[in-house]
């Protein structure tokens, strides 16, 4: 949740993929790009039971007219999981986070003297997410989907951009269900393995919703 030239609301963060099979095993992952860092965890409770817990912050760099934003966020999930042979295996997670966002834009003022430039709220994101992957001792690739509503909450801030006030626009279009597929590859030795990502993100509620439609991520896992 971060902003760049203009307002944006929602950017996707990396999908927890741990492929548990079995009770004991812990899935750790530190990932992220230029503009996010995320830890994901997952645990098996028992031999068909995981729970995970996800957070992470948004800071990029502001731009030359001090355009930016950031955000942060923590989540946690639960689920079952089987092991359709000796590499497949499914899950699937129920997941919920909270989390704020934060957008100044004072390039805007000049056009709009009368506000401050800047928009913030808090979110409630509540969804599903099944996994389908093959994990070998030094390989895994793994499709998922998050399926999700995002509900903001406790706005404030004044900004007006393109003419439009962003906090009634916000205010109008505070629920919006995500369909986000996803790609996940790691690679290495037993315990320690390299991992990208890459999540792609549709508003099915709102094509137009300010937002990342997608995004790329390197990470560092560690199994046992």
């Amino acid at each position: 949740m971060l902003a760049s030239c203009s307002p944006k609301f929602y950017v996707p963060n990396t999908q927890n993929v741990p492929l548990i099979r079995e009770k004991g095993e812990v899935d750790l992952t530190l990932s992220g790009n230029g503009n996010q860092v995320e830890f994901q965890g997952a645990y098996g409770v028992s031999n068909a039971f995981a729970v995970q817990l996800n957070g992470g912050a948004f800071i990029p760099s502001d731009l030359d007219n001090g355009n930016g934003g950031s955000g942060k966020f923590v989540e946690v999930g639960a689920g079952v999981f089987k092991q359709l042979s000796d590499h497949v295996i499914f899950e699937t997670y129920g997941i919920v986070g909270l989390g704020s966002f934060e957008n100044h834009l004072p390039s805007t003022i000049a056009d709009s003297p009368l506000t401050s430039g800047e928009i913030s709220a808090s979110f409630l994101r509540v969804g599903v997410q099944p996994n389908l992957g093959y994990r070998s001792k030094y390989f895994t690739a793994a499709i998922s989907s998050r399926f999700s509503n995002v509900s903001y909450n406790n706005l404030r801030g004044a900004l007006y951009f393109d003419g439009k006030d962003q906090v009634a626009y916000l205010n109008a279009n505070k629920s919006n269900f995500f369909i986000e597929p996803a790609f996940t590859l790691r690679g290495g030795s037993e315990k320690i393995k390299l991992q990208l990502q890459y999540v792609y993100s549709v508003n099915a509620s709102n094509s137009d919703f300010p937002r990342d439609d997608s995004m790329f991520t390197l990470g560092l896992g560690l199994h046992f």
